[in-house]
């Protein structure tokens, strides 16, 4: 049986969430879950605490990444490897995407502008021209061509994060209620695994997870 989500149960899942931010996308979750078979109240409740968390519920449409020189040592050492280049890219986000995201997941050289041009967007953070053209494809949407339309337009953020949850097969962690592997396969690790958790918790109780 598809569940239909109301305001209210997503505000009691993410009570920092604003009224206009769930109003944007409650039409949309309801209109594309079951499209992609997310239907099982745990699978459900699954899907809404990795997206709360991803968005910083439901308010990040696109990736922040607005950090200091501390930070991007701390963070991105691998890539920013002196203090005299990471305070070169400091608070530059657009230096920052293309640094870090050159030369991988289908982007071309720092040069190219791809990494800015295909940071993460949409409710899962959709990352790199390979992910963009491969779930355009996918939805019938060329986003690899418009790659803003994960951020503007809701009905594409969320086919795109049901799409990310379908082909990673994300149905069967989540029916088994195993959190560490859903968030691994999003994230690539556990972080924010707490905040996670606590989204998760609060949609069980809401949706009537047993």
């Amino acid at each position: 049986m598809t569940i239909v989500l109301s305001k209210e149960q997503l505000q009691a899942i993410m009570p920092a969430a604003k009224v206009d931010n769930i109003e944007f996308y409650l039409t949309a979750l309801n209109n594309q879950l079951s499209e992609y078979q997310i239907i099982s109240n745990m699978q459900v409740a699954h899907f809404i605490a990795q997206i709360a968390h991803e968005s910083g519920s439901f308010k990040y449409r696109r990736e922040n990444l607005n950090y200091s020189a501390k930070a991007l040592r701390a963070v991105f050492g691998k890539y920013f490897s002196s203090d005299e280049m990471a305070d070169e890219h400091a608070r530059n986000p657009e230096s920052i995407a293309n640094i870090v995201y050159a030369n991988r997941m289908g982007n071309g050289d720092s040069d190219s502008g791809d990494g800015w041009r295909y940071r993460g967007r949409g409710l899962i953070q959709l990352t790199g021209r390979n992910n963009y053209s491969r779930c355009g494809a996918d939805i019938g949407l060329n986003i690899e061509a418009e790659p803003e339309l994960l951020a503007k337009d809701a009905e594409t953020a969320v086919a795109a994060a049901c799409w990310y949850w379908k082909i990673n097969k994300l149905n069967s962690p989540a029916d088994q209620d195993d959190i560490k592997l859903v968030t691994r396969k999003i994230n690539g690790g556990y972080h924010g695994l707490e905040e996670r958790t606590a989204f998760l918790n609060r949609a069980k109780e809401v949706l009537d997870v047993i």
